[in-house]
């Protein structure tokens, strides 16, 4: 089985067909952690006698049969410790798994282990390396997912996302990725940062991958099936398009370009200036709610907290309940303005990342592009576009409207085929 080559969908249906079983697959992934872990290090909590005999317990039924998935380690999860990257938690271990793993492992998956985060799913990061660069960062929070996707750990991740935290590491190291509309998906389980923005989401080899695992994680969840015609795509560019490095600017420009000449409509879509105060609106508000969010550790455990997360208990101090209710208040007002501005296009287009990754693994880069979105609770995705090695990858990001990830999903899927047709010319 050539399995770099093969998303879930096609695993899963050999599984269900009797074409391989789950064990099959299982050693096949094992074999490659085996190889490549050591420099990755994705992989926070790993046992490959559980794997194994999990995956003896597969039946062969279910969207995911035999899918081998890693979980970033702020989901609880009963056979390995959850320990959020932070010594306050060493071999902590929950009794039972999150809401949105159990899903998982009704439908069939195969848990592979648990993923390095960032500390609380913040800033300070792990020891997890990008697979296309050992020398530089995988991206944030969900990194340790998205670099074990990249590695070929495993065929589809959890991560989460605030801010950034899953398209960019997404961007970086070339995956397809989908954060659905803040509520859809259940956070049970999950260690939560700022409940305005938490939202769980995923990595996949494929578009329609992200689509199988949102048939297990939203139950109902449905794909409309729209008439195959031209898009309609906006591209926003945002009040700080003047963070994009020329590289990233000019494979945008060439991804719409490319849109463009498979028949489909990319017009500039501009945003008024009330809207440039997003960025410092959603990160007041992550501190602020991120300060009540981790208060028992910051009370009891202040000394094994980073520097980071405790500049953000300064900056949450120094904010007033006035100021963040007024941060909260002009997110609701701008809301229905973004949605009548995107009306008239099937989707948004933009930048995941202003950059590629950056070198090291100190920093991970600005999420700017990410949670302007984000601010607002709509859908994103990431899709990688093809580029020649050893150019580093580069995330286009697809916006959707709330709580129309149907469409999103589908246009994706359109953005992503003609992307790809156009790569094979």
């Amino acid at each position: 089985m050539n399995r770099p080559a093969l998303d879930a969908t096609t695993l899963s249906e050999a599984v269900v067909n009797g074409d391989t079983t789950a064990a099959a697959i299982a050693e096949s992934f094992l074999e490659c952690i085996q190889a490549r872990e050591p420099e990755i290090q994705a992989f926070v909590s790993f046992d490959d006698r559980q794997v194994r005999a999990d995956a003896a317990q597969i039946t062969g039924r279910g969207l995911l049969a035999g899918v081998p998935v890693g979980i970033k380690d702020i989901f609880d999860t009963a056979a390995y410790p959850t320990q959020f990257f932070s010594p306050i938690y060493a071999n902590h271990q929950p009794s039972r798994d999150a809401h949105v793993v159990t899903l998982l492992r009704q439908a069939g998956a195969l848990i592979m282990g648990k993923t390095h985060t960032t500390e609380f799913a913040y800033m300070h990061t792990g020891p997890t390396r990008n697979p296309h660069d050992l020398a530089r960062t995988p991206g944030s929070s969900s990194a340790g997912s998205a670099a074990g996707m990249a590695a070929g750990f495993f065929a589809v991740a959890l991560g989460t996302q605030t801010a950034g935290s899953l398209l960019k590491p997404a961007s970086y190291c070339g995956l397809f990725a989908y954060k659905p509309s803040l509520g859809l998906v259940s956070l049970e389980g999950v260690k939560p940062l700022a409940p305005s923005f938490d939202t769980v989401g995923w990595y996949g080899r494929s578009v329609r991958d992200l689509h199988l695992v949102a048939r297990v994680l939203i139950p109902g969840f449905v794909v409309p099936d729209v008439e195959r015609r031209p898009l309609r795509l906006g591209f926003c560019r945002t009040s700080r398009w003047d963070q994009v490095d020329a590289e990233v600017a000019c494979a945008l420009e060439q991804a719409t370009d490319q849109l463009r000449s498979a028949g489909h409509y990319v017009s500039e879509l501009e945003l008024p200036d009330e809207f440039a105060a997003v960025f410092d609106d959603h990160q007041l508000i992550n501190d602020c709610e991120g300060a009540r969010s981790l208060a028992k550790e910051f009370q009891r455990h202040r000394a094994q907290l980073s520097p980071s997360t405790l500049a953000m208990f300064e900056r949450a101090a120094a904010t007033t309940w006035e100021q963040e209710s007024a941060a909260k208040a002009r997110l609701a007002t701008l809301a229905p303005r973004l949605n009548e501005l995107c009306q008239p296009f099937d989707a948004m287009l933009g930048a995941s990342c202003g950059m590629v990754a950056p070198m090291g693994l100190e920093s991970t880069g600005p999420s700017d592009f990410i949670k302007f979105w984000g601010a607002f609770g709509w859908p994103q995705v990431n899709v990688p576009l093809v580029r020649a090695h050893p150019m580093l990858p580069v995330g286009l990001q697809i916006i959707g409207k709330f709580r129309d990830d149907g469409r999103l999903l589908r246009t994706a899927a359109y953005v992503a085929a003609a992307l790809q047709g156009a790569a094979q010319q």
